[in-house]
């Protein structure tokens, strides 16, 4: 489905934060009990508008999903998504400002949640949940969301019955430093002692291998600026190889062990921008990084034209087709001694998103019998973000017998191959384009389906792990003396886990917005001039630069707070661990 971006995990905040007062209305139907269940598919006509701060289309969903909610809901979803609307919080504001955000609401948990009920802008679901017996499964989510408010108005997101201190990831972790294997062993699969090590190897492997098949450059390393937030998005990416993970303008160490301001010269954040800053003196950078957006980096990955990827699904899901591991050809984790990788722990109480139905939906029953379904395997097979790897709809993509589930041949085409053409009973169309365009799955796909007792993400079925062996992989595995990566990275000692604790930080107060929103700005502009600085001295100049900038901006006091969060996140994280762990 598109190019979606993994916003949600990776960039923060998501929207901008409004004060609701102006709203009035509480939104809370009759507290009697609604049943939900009859046939849906017999019901008038709906186009609902879905608010979704995940999503990366906006416009009504079509194609063999769209098929899907059409022919058991008879349900349109309309999506507004605020990242394809000019981004930031203008999209937000506007609804927000009019009274109504949209007939089914996916915005981050915590403050954009609580502002919503508290405005009136979003529904009590109690009358509905008795009889939402897929989503009621995971009702120790459910009542942990609503906890200290009068009903149920927020439904979670990822959530899982996986211990919180176990991996909530698939086989791969979410971060990790991935380069083009084929060309790594081409070098003799050299040593790589710190994140400063790779700079050398990627310099032999993009020097022994200039061009790509297409004729084009390849470099070792391309950047995009469409996720910027807090801080330069791909600044921050080279720190979670150290266990750490943004707050703001912190970086926290998943055990709680260290925070750090990102402005600080011996920061992380400063160390990932020394790094490309070198990489880009060695001639190892995509000149078109500061112009280019996510889908025109990802082509060049489809094309072979990058080297180096921090995210599996990033690399992997680009290159690593069946043509191409055939030849050996693909991403793979390499070895880095010092690596110790973020990975999220599966969340007991959900993610960092909820679903909520608007309090002027026209047909509430309708939305939450399709908020129910989203629980239902069938819900979580459908439904993906293109981070957690969903596998798609039962008797198109794959198909279960006797020794557990299978891919398709529609399936092994669309899922490893790249695409395909989706045939006319199921919507036509190619899959990608089809699929769910929500951009956020109900339950993580770690989680066991029911109907087959193996996890939803079909990459843990032991049919796909004995068909998919390649020379790519067999190689892989022989040189590293693992089958997957988080085997390997347990095996090594290189994991740290950041228990799922379902934390969401508190509203920021209109000044620490006003405050927050200047120096962000800032930041982002000299990492970019500090990441293509000319020279050492340069570099050094600006960030002396931003520094002063941005304390001059009221810096340290969005810090206090950032500092305050990820320590009240750290708290939450031990007591998660403490109790369900």
């Amino acid at each position: 489905m598109r190019s979606h971006k993994a916003t949600a995990m990776l960039v923060a905040p998501l929207l901008g934060i409004l004060s609701l007062t102006a709203c009035t209305g509480s939104g809370t139907p009759d507290t009697e009990a609604v049943s939900l269940d009859q046939d849906w598919s017999k019901a008038e006509p709906l186009t609902i508008d879905v608010f979704d701060g995940p999503a990366n289309y906006q416009g009504i969903q079509g194609g063999w999903f769209g098929k899907i909610v059409k022919d058991k809901f008879n349900i349109e979803l309309n999506i507004l998504a605020p990242n394809v609307a000019g981004g930031g919080d203008t999209l937000y504001n506007t609804r927000v400002a009019s009274g109504e955000l949209g007939d089914l609401i996916i915005v981050g948990k915590g403050k954009q949640a609580d502002e919503l009920v508290e405005g009136g802008l979003m529904l009590d679901a109690s009358p509905y949940y008795e009889s939402m017996k897929n989503a009621s499964a995971y009702d120790t989510a459910v009542q942990n969301l609503n906890e200290g408010k009068d009903g149920v108005y927020a439904f979670p997101t990822t959530v899982s019955t996986i211990k919180p201190t176990e991996p909530g990831e698939s086989i791969d972790p979410t971060f990790g430093p991935y380069l083009r294997w084929d060309y790594y062993a081409d070098a003799g699969y050299p040593e790589i002692g710190t994140l400063e090590d790779l700079l050398p190897v990627l310099k032999e492997m993009q020097d022994a291998h200039p061009k790509a098949d297409n004729g084009k450059p390849v470099y070792a390393v391309s950047l995009f600026k469409d996720w910027d937030g807090n801080m330069m998005v791909m600044g921050k990416q080279p720190t979670t190889l150290y266990g750490y993970d943004e707050m703001g303008f912190v970086l926290a160490k998943a055990d709680g062990s260290d925070y750090q301001s990102i402005i600080d010269t011996d920061s992380q954040y400063v160390r990932a921008l020394k790094f490309y800053n070198k990489a880009n003196q060695m001639g190892l950078v995509d000149p078109e990084s500061t112009t280019q957006n996510y889908d025109t980096m990802f082509a060049k990955y489809q094309a072979g034209q990058v080297l180096l990827s921090w995210w599996p699904w990033l690399g992997q899901s680009a290159y690593n087709t069946e043509q191409n591991m055939a030849k050996g050809k693909g991403f793979e984790l390499v070895p880095m001694e010092d690596q110790k990788i973020f990975t999220y722990g599966a969340e007991a109480y959900g993610g960092g998103l909820v679903y909520g139905i608007g309090s002027k939906a026209e047909d509430p029953a309708r939305i939450a019998a399709f908020i129910d379904w989203l629980y239902s395997p069938e819900g979580v097979q459908s439904t993906s973000a293109d981070t957690m790897g969903n596998t798609g709809p039962e008797g198109l993509t794959w198909e279960d017998g006797p020794d557990g589930p299978k891919l398709t041949d529609f399936g092994r085409k669309a899922l490893l191959e790249g695409d395909a053409d989706v045939p006319a009973e199921w919507g036509g169309g190619k899959y990608k384009d089809g699929g769910s365009a929500l951009n956020v799955s109900a339950v993580l796909p770690a989680e066991v389906n029911p109907n087959t007792d193996f996890p939803y993400a079909y990459k843990y079925w032991p049919s796909y792990q004995e068909t998919v062996a390649n020379p790519l992989t067999e190689d892989w595995s022989k040189r590293m003396g693992a089958t997957t990566t988080m085997q390997y990275l347990q095996d090594n000692d290189q994991l740290i886990v950041a228990p799922g604790s379902g934390f969401a930080a508190p509203t920021d107060d209109s000044e620490i917005e006003t405050l927050r929103n200047q120096v962000k700005a800032s930041i982002v502009e000299y990492s970019w001039k500090m990441a293509f600085a000319k020279d050492d001295a340069e570099f050094d100049s600006l960030l002396a630069q931003l520094q002063e900038t941005v304390n001059g901006l009221g810096y340290e006091k969005v810090l206090d707070v950032d500092m305050a969060n990820a320590k009240a996140q750290n708290e939450a994280r031990v007591a998660v661990a403490d109790e369900l762990g």
